[in-house]
């Protein structure tokens, strides 16, 4: 799977004052009607417990100039520490989101299904913040890597 390459993303969620946030590259689109996303948590996970009992979650799509905040929430550190770095704001909405990652996506949490070790949680978006600079941060093979406009590179000759 090291070479499936994924969108990196930070998923959030509250409960009371109580917030909770890791890395993840298991999210997709799954519907535009209505518009909704899928997020795949290991059941063993620290998030699951948390996004099992809420109502709502942030799929935050990290910038290429997030690759801190994402190391931070995929390290063994507490949530209050993961919360520190960042430029982090609450809503009226939901969760926590980053304010300046490529996308903050608030979704409302509409199904869960259990499969093998892990629960697909179902979100139906609710809003969603975008930031005007496009690069998204992927995952592939181990590293973070960047994405390039191939309409725009230069394509080698043959011969």
């Amino acid at each position: 799977m090291r070479r499936l390459a994924g969108s990196v993303t930070v998923v959030t969620v509250a409960s009371g004052e109580e917030r909770h946030g890791t890395t993840a590259t298991a999210v997709t689109s799954l519907s535009m009607n209505p518009p909704s996303l899928l997020v795949c948590f290991n059941r063993d996970s620290r998030l699951h417990a948390m996004l099992s009992a809420a109502d709502k979650f942030c799929v935050n799509l990290l910038h290429t100039d997030n690759v801190d905040v994402s190391k931070l929430f995929s390290s063994p550190v507490s949530s209050a520490e993961r919360f520190a770095g960042g430029h982090w704001s609450s809503s009226a909405e939901g969760p926590p989101y980053l304010k300046d990652a490529q996308s903050s996506i608030q979704c409302a949490k509409d199904q869960q299904i259990d499969y093998g070790s892990h629960t697909i949680f179902i979100g139906r978006v609710l809003s969603v913040r975008n930031r005007d600079d496009i690069a998204p941060l992927v995952y592939c093979n181990g590293s973070y890597v960047r994405t390039t406009d191939l309409g725009k590179t230069k394509q080698k000759k043959p011969g």
